[in-house]
């Protein structure tokens, strides 16, 4: 999961990067995915260490769940008030939007066999068996 949070998180700075470009760097607003990115890529290298794995993980879903708002929220109410002005803003958060869903895709599978991996563990491990309790006059 770590290594799918880094590159998705690579994705989302490029895509920030290429349009702040391409709008000719005027638009600070442009660098909403690469600010994404960077805490989905932070978490995912924090995910690396075992015992934040869980925390990191779970975080970087989080932050993927508000790409998807963020992106697809924001475009789809900007195409349906039928006032596009800046439709590079409207493609960039569409993209986002789509690369987040992917991810949050990886991040649900992940979670799921994270869970079966655990239930398998913890049903193969040999049951513990009490010793017998002595009643009565036993000694």
């Amino acid at each position: 999961m770590s290594k799918i949070s880094i590159f998705f998180g690579l994705l989302l700075v490029t895509l920030g990067l290429a349009f702040y470009v391409a709008t000719g760097s005027e638009n600070t607003t442009a660098l909403i995915p690469t600010f994404l990115g960077c805490l989905i890529m932070l978490l995912g290298v924090i995910a690396l260490i075992p015992k934040f794995r869980k925390h990191a993980a779970h975080g970087a879903a989080l932050a993927g769940c508000l790409g998807v708002l963020g992106g697809l929220g924001m475009g789809l109410k900007t195409v349906t008030s039928g006032n596009v002005e800046r439709p590079l803003a409207v493609a960039e958060q569409f993209i986002m939007g789509t690369i987040c869903v992917v991810y949050l895709v990886f991040c649900v599978k992940s979670f799921i066999a994270a869970r079966k991996a655990m239930k398998a563990s913890t049903s193969s491990a040999p049951e513990r068996v009490a010793p017998p309790v002595s009643v009565g006059n036993d000694v």
